[in-house]
């Protein structure tokens, strides 16, 4: 039971979360593609499986698609089939095998994802942690990024480094 699977309601979050719902009033694709943008990095820097589920259940005649996105699973619904329906199947199903956890804020599909052996997080919790994450990879970044000298001696071999001190000391 290593893998730990994350699934995620769409739109549920697009809509919790401020900063997505404001881009989601200008543009919903823009809105999805910053909430896989987010999610991606969480996915590498939490090393799970993240799955984000779109509702397409009112589109007339839609299939169900499923691409990858930056080494992420993204599920549009078939007509329908609405995000919490698909959640729910994909968490019976590899409940049993893996850690699921599944980010949505709606009372009524947390209650039933417990019954699948499935974890919730509501969107607020996954926001928080999502903001963690970010905050984590940016201090790392800054760290790594102050240690480093920019100099010669930072990128010559340490014998190379050592033999031109040399030199410079018997001046």
């Amino acid at each position: 039971m290593d893998t730990e699977y994350l699934l995620v309601d769409g739109y549920n979050i697009i809509h919790a979360w401020a900063p997505l719902k404001e881009l989601a009033d200008e543009s919903l694709e823009m809105a999805r593609d910053k909430l896989l943008e987010i999610m991606s990095n969480y996915q590498g820097y939490k090393k799970i499986a993240v799955i984000v589920v779109f509702d397409a259940h009112k589109v007339k005649g839609s299939t169900r698609k499923v691409q990858r996105h930056h080494h992420l699973d993204v599920v549009f619904t078939k007509e329908a089939e609405t995000a919490d329906n698909y959640i729910e199947k994909v968490a019976h199903a590899i409940g049993r095998d893996y850690r699921v956890r599944v980010a949505t804020s709606d009372a009524l599909e947390q209650i039933i994802i417990l019954g699948k052996g499935a974890t919730r997080i509501s969107a607020r919790e996954l926001y928080l942690e999502v903001q963690q994450v970010e905050n984590h990879i940016r201090n790392k970044y800054i760290e790594e990024k102050s240690v480093k000298r920019n100099t010669l001696e930072t990128f010559l071999d340490p014998a190379v480094a050592d033999w031109m001190e040399q030199l410079r000391r018997k001046k």
